[in-house]
């Protein structure tokens, strides 16, 4: 593989990134598990049927765009 094809695949790893998590969750769903999902501030357990139990309320999320770079402590 050439640094050409590398730098391509290494551009869209947030992409792929996202995807598979979408299908890591609808997979999930599919085969009868609950997910975890956040969602204005509180963690919600997600069965099948598409019912939603709280879990415990989370901080607000870090806004990132992307390309963007953090340092974490």
């Amino acid at each position: 593989m050439n640094e050409n094809a590398m730098q391509h695949i290494e551009d869209h790893i947030p992409e792929l990134a996202d995807a598979a998590i979408k299908q890591a969750y609808w997979s999930a769903l599919a085969s009868g598990s609950s997910v975890l999902e956040c969602s204005d501030g509180i963690m919600y357990e997600v069965s099948p049927d598409g019912s939603k139990r709280e879990i415990k309320k989370v901080k607000t999320p870090l806004t990132v765009t992307l390309g963007q770079r953090l340092e974490l402590p």
